[in-house]
């Protein structure tokens, strides 16, 4: 590093408040330090509408038993819930007190829709069918081993959309990340302040776009298929000027003509829909370890936008939620088992898995030790924050999860960290600027090395080892968790967001 860069880092690194907190070279006290084309990424837009305002309460308009649903742990429930769901175009459906049998998938299809009950303490969904009795569904691992489909994917609770994105054009000039502004070929007078726009770039044939996303870094791609690799980044428009588009927040990526970078309209199928005050209850069985999953689900979202899970309780369950979409937040989350035997020290394939971008996973305790706690997998702009667990582990699935973070986390026992899976040959687990900050344990962690490319950041994280910050190299500030602040960078990214705005 240059002598003013040495000096600079060490000015903030022994920057202490009256009361002993430390502060991160990359942020500051108040966000000062931080650059949006550096390697700490901007986080404060994830979750239900951007963080800008909470969850709704959605008024009721329908009640499952008013179309037969009983309540009584015997009775088939699912065509109740079914004509239920058919017969709400908009509003939450009520679940009262009761243990209702679901034998069935119950798909939301619609806007707007809200399956609420009266709190996981009451009312309890008892699912004693996995998905692939349902709906058989199998297929192979990327080993060619036979597997259900429904290890990775799907829930009994299934909320499904699509995109129907009309294309503006091509990008014009290349930009870089942390850029706020696009050029486009051509001007379009419907675009003003406020449109939402998806921006789109695919791989060329010599994979540069994934060397992008690692920071030049990427292991071995080779089971990539050249050009099947995409990012998508979605934005509100801030201002338009003829053909330059002013955006609302910083790139993500750079933007280059060999990736073909294209502008569309943002418009989801399926926004402000939900579950909330439920439990969920699977039957107690002996695990049969990794892949053997036939779809004990809770909950899945498909191409969803602004979606959100509210206070479940989960038990027993193979996977607990699969969310692929943008803005969605599950808030208040509780695993656990009951009655059954592990393999390995395990329990179930995958806690939580986010597979889009600016989702936001919060207040949540993981006391079910899954395969895969938490995964990120080929999305970015994700972020688990202020949760627990047993003992976590932060899945990274390969395939270039970037710009995701995890903050205000305990472990617990701290031996599953870094345990990630993916498959062979697809990129390193983590992808650039992925970050993890104030991450408490009882056992104290090391830098995981190839785990990623150095460009991840290590910030407040439970250790014995030392402080390592080369702004183009490795960066593991070694403060202890107890002195860090902001304890949550998720938040404090919103706030000061918000506070500008």
């Amino acid at each position: 590093m240059t002598r003013a860069l040495t000096m600079t880092v060490t000015c903030a690194w022994l920057a202490l408040a009256a009361d002993g907190a430390e502060f991160s070279a990359l942020w500051g006290r108040q966000g000062e330090a931080w650059d949006p084309a550096g390697r700490l990424p901007d986080v404060s837009f994830a979750g239900y509408a951007c963080g800008e305002r909470p969850i709704p309460k959605v008024a009721a308009v329908a009640d499952v038993r008013d179309f037969g649903a009983k309540g009584d742990g015997t009775t088939d429930d699912s065509a109740a819930f079914l004509a239920a769901i058919a017969k709400v175009k908009q509003g939450a459906i009520s679940v009262p007190p009761g243990r209702y049998r679901i034998t069935r998938i119950l798909e939301i299809t619609r806007s707007g829709v809200v399956l609420r009950g009266a709190g996981p303490d009451r009312s309890v969904l008892v699912c004693p069918l996995p998905l692939n009795d349902i709906k058989p569904n199998m297929g192979e691992n990327s080993g060619g081993r036979k597997t259900s489909e429904y290890s990775w994917g799907g829930g009994i609770v299934w909320f499904k959309g699509s995109r129907a994105d009309k294309k503006i054009g091509p990008v014009a000039a290349a930009a870089k990340r942390g850029d706020h502004k696009l050029t486009i070929t051509d001007a379009k007078a419907d675009l003003k302040a406020g449109t939402w726009i998806a921006i789109t770039a695919r791989d060329d044939a010599s994979k540069s776009l994934l060397d992008h996303l690692y920071s030049g870094d990427p292991g071995n791609l080779s089971k990539i298929k050249p050009s099947k690799y995409s990012v998508d980044f979605v934005t509100r428009i801030s201002a338009v000027g003829g053909r330059e588009l002013k955006l609302e927040r910083p790139l993500r990526t750079d933007l280059r003509p060999e990736w073909q970078p294209v502008v569309h309209t943002f418009q989801p199928t399926l926004m402000g829909s939900g579950i909330e005050d439920l439990a969920f209850e699977f039957p107690a069985r002996k695990y049969g370890g990794h892949f053997t999953e036939l779809g004990f689900n809770a909950v899945a979202f498909s191409e969803v936008s602004h979606c959100w899970v509210r206070n479940l309780l989960i038990t027993n369950a193979d996977s607990g939620i699969f969310l692929n979409g943008h803005f969605c937040s599950i808030d208040g989350l509780r695993f656990q088992t009951r009655g059954c035997g592990e393999a390995d020290g395990v329990f179930g394939h995958h806690g939580v898995s986010l597979t889009g971008d600016d989702n936001l996973l919060t207040h949540f305790d993981i006391r079910q030790r899954f395969i895969h706690d938490i995964t990120v997998g080929g999305g970015a702009g994700n972020v688990a924050s202020a949760g627990s667990g047993t003992d976590l582990s932060f899945d990274h699935h390969k395939r270039a999860p970037y710009d995701n973070v995890f903050t205000d986390i305990d472990l617990g026992f701290g031996s599953r960290m870094w345990k990630s899976g993916g498959g062979d040959d697809l990129g390193r687990h983590c992808g650039a600027y992925g970050t993890f900050w104030n991450i408490r344990a009882v056992r104290p962690q090391v830098h995981p090395g190839a785990f990623g490319p150095p460009t991840i950041n290590l910030v407040g994280v439970k250790t014995s080892g030392k402080s390592e910050m080369v702004l183009k190299g490795r960066w593991f500030e070694a403060i202890p968790p107890a002195r860090l602040e902001p304890t949550n960078l998720h938040e404090a990214q919103r706030n000061n967001r918000l506070s500008a705005k």
